[in-house]
């Protein structure tokens, strides 16, 4: 695997893993700079004495990263660059140059790749792109969905697929079955049967991240993709680290051309997973009375795949496989969509790891008609 270029981030500061000037990684902090809007942290190396700063993105930028994040949103949401530096001073108390705001979303370019179909979704939308509601499911999920980037998913994916997904999608802002997901007593994915052998739908207290089942080898590609970036960027906004999901998830929505919704909910009835063991498939879930319910944080179209993503901080040291074949079934039942056009991945800012939920599911012998 090529190694990873830097990620083009609004001057974030990180930690670094080696001294510039000699390598060494014995660096430790060394007090703080204060510029007109922020602190810097100064970092000193045990091996070589220099001091210096780490920080990674457009040299020069004085303002603060969640600032220049906040631009990019607002720009790419449909409004203009006055506009944005107006809510920026509102919100902020910090006033921006126009100029400013334009080198900013000139640099970003390459990652806020929605910037190619803005035009064309501010003649059909304006402002008003996304369409939201907060889902009351034992605690608040922020379901939302890209207007501009739903109607043209026929791009990305075959006209069936993007249809059926987009019916799902907006379905959930109607007749919605919330309750499957307000039991307290519910089967979930953070509540797998239990060590003593109870029924699953009175286990408690396994989550999805530590549950495990039984599935088929499968083949996990680790590879560089542009949510990383976004990820980077997307956790600018993030003020608390409970903020995260959100953050990422909102910047993702906002400013990439192939996430569509985040948030999802959905579920998978016993009867559904009965139906899956009938045709061949190796599901090894237990046939709950109650259904087995989840969120996805993202849901994309690019590539003729319909991409499920989760993001999860330290990515490389996890393995949620398990969490997401089970959010692909899920899918599968809701949009009525056969698994072999999913597509499962996990990431964080630096790593990202994806799959083909058909291979945990299904013999490789069996596929062709899955």
């Amino acid at each position: 695997m090529s190694k990873r270029s830097p990620v083009l981030s609004p001057t974030i500061q990180s930690k670094p893993d080696v001294c510039p000037a000699c390598d060494g990684r014995r660096i430790i902090k060394r007090g703080l700079r204060k510029n007109s809007f922020r602190q810097l942290q100064i970092y000193w190396c045990k091996d070589c004495g220099r001091y210096f700063l780490s920080l990674e993105g457009l040299k020069g930028v004085k303002y603060p990263p969640r600032v220049i994040a906040r631009v990019l949103c607002l720009y790419n949401l449909g409004h203009s660059q006055e506009e944005a530096a107006r809510r920026i001073a509102s919100e902020h108390r910090i006033t921006v140059p126009r100029r400013t705001i334009s080198n900013w979303i000139s640099g970003y370019r390459s990652i806020t790749t929605f910037h190619r179909l803005r035009a064309a979704a501010i003649l059909q939308f304006g402002q008003e792109m996304l369409k939201e509601r907060t889902l009351d499911h034992q605690q608040a999920y922020q379901y939302k969905v890209h207007l501009p980037k739903l109607d043209r998913m026929v791009d990305a994916v075959a006209e069936d697929v993007a249809a059926k997904v987009k019916s799902y999608l907006l379905s959930v802002f109607e007749d919605f079955p919330d309750f499957l997901f307000q039991e307290d007593r519910r089967a979930s994915l953070d509540q797998q049967a239990a060590p003593d052998g109870r029924p699953p739908e009175l286990a408690v207290g396994l989550r999805s991240s530590k549950s495990r089942f039984e599935m088929l080898p499968l083949f996990r590609t680790e590879k560089q993709n542009l949510a990383n970036d976004l990820a980077a960027l997307g956790m600018l906004l993030a003020r608390k680290n409970k903020d995260r999901h959100p953050s990422v998830q909102d910047f993702m929505l906002a400013n990439d051309s192939c996430t569509v919704a985040c948030e999802v909910p959905v579920y998978v009835t016993a009867e559904e997973i009965g139906y899956y063991k009938s045709k061949g498939f190796f599901v090894t879930l237990p046939e709950s009375p109650k259904p087995i319910t989840g969120h996805i944080d993202v849901v994309q179209a690019r590539n003729g795949f319909v991409h499920l993503l989760d993001y999860k901080p330290k990515a490389r040291h996890i393995r949620p496989e398990e969490q997401l074949v089970v959010y692909a079934l899920a899918f599968a039942s809701r949009t009525r969509l056969p698994v072999k056009v999913l597509k499962c991945a996990w990431f964080d800012e630096k790593d990202y790891f994806e799959f083909f939920p058909l291979q945990a599911v299904k013999a490789k012998s069996a596929q062709e008609p899955a």
